[in-house]
């Protein structure tokens, strides 16, 4: 699996977390709002001191399934019921 693959495995969605916004897997923390802190000028140690439960891995995940959804390559995230 490539690196790349094994981040997107972090991200899930679920039409019962989040009205099914993707979300870190494990957690309620929408994919977006990690985006939107980088975006802001957070930084990644700021963003896992607000988010202690999240990891490096994590942040990384976001940016990469950002950056597929803009490309519009297919994102086939893990969906949960």
């Amino acid at each position: 699996m490539e690196p790349e693959e094994k981040l997107l495995n972090r991200i899930v969605v679920n039409p019962k977390v989040m009205v099914g916004k993707p979300v870190i897997k494990g957690t309620r923390i929408p994919v977006d709002a990690i985006i939107k802190r980088l975006a802001g000028g957070m930084s990644l140690r700021e963003i896992l001191e607000e988010y202690p439960n999240l990891k490096e891995e994590d942040v990384k995940a976001a940016l990469e399934y950002a950056a597929r959804v803009l490309a519009g390559e297919e994102v086939v995230p893990i969906v949960v019921e």
